[in-house]
């Protein structure tokens, strides 16, 4: 019997983040309460409140259910070392947009984080997870690009925390703008044309 009400209470959970994602998307964060999601997810108020604290710990629940892109690309990128970290860095942006792409579910929750929501009162913890998932970025990609310039592939003259805000703001943006209309052009196609000139820019200038 507990076992049984241990499942139940999962699937519960799991039926309140299920109809939270979707009025996220079609209406919005800000304008989805509470009641909005335990009528469609068919469970009371208080159910909700048994799971989840507010509507930010909500937020964050779903957020951590679906691995976003950029996540999951940096445990990939993690365990990739070549003798190339330039090579390394543009196959790891290339895959994050490509999963952006392909992977439906990743995508839905990465729309409702940049497009769908306020970073305001309950919600500014979502606005320093989206801090910290730029800093764990930034660490890496700096990482990669101090190995290059060990290794002689760029100049000692770049300063590889720009170079890594530069890339991220180019991957950040690419994905953000290519959400506004997907059918507007061709992400993974876009960003090679975007990514590879930069990174060939860095390998020119070195000496």
């Amino acid at each position: 019997m507990a076992r049984r009400t241990k499942e139940e209470a999962a699937a519960t959970r799991d039926s309140i983040l299920d109809a939270a994602e979707k009025l996220f998307v079609e209406q919005g964060v800000s304008r989805t309460t509470l009641q909005h999601i335990a009528t469609a997810a068919g469970v009371t108020r208080g159910a909700i409140y048994w799971h989840f604290d507010d509507k930010g710990a909500l937020f964050n629940a779903m957020m951590e259910r679906a691995i976003l892109p950029l996540e999951a690309e940096m445990q990939v990128l993690d365990q990739v070392e070549s003798d190339d970290p330039l090579v390394d860095l543009r196959n790891h942006m290339l895959a994050v947009l490509d999963r952006t792409v392909n992977d439906p579910g990743a995508r839905r929750v990465f729309e409702i984080a940049t497009l769908k929501v306020e970073f305001v009162g309950e919600m500014d913890a979502v606005r320093q997870r989206r801090k910290d998932n730029m800093a764990n970025w930034m660490a890496r990609a700096e990482r990669r690009i101090r190995l290059a310039i060990d290794k002689g592939l760029i100049s000692r003259d770049i300063d590889a925390s720009r170079v890594a805000l530069g890339l991220w703001t180019m991957i950040d943006g690419l994905i953000r703008n290519w959400m506004f209309d997907p059918q507007d052009f061709d992400l993974l196609a876009l960003g090679k044309c975007v990514i590879d000139p930069y990174l060939e820019g860095l390998r020119s200038g070195r000496g």
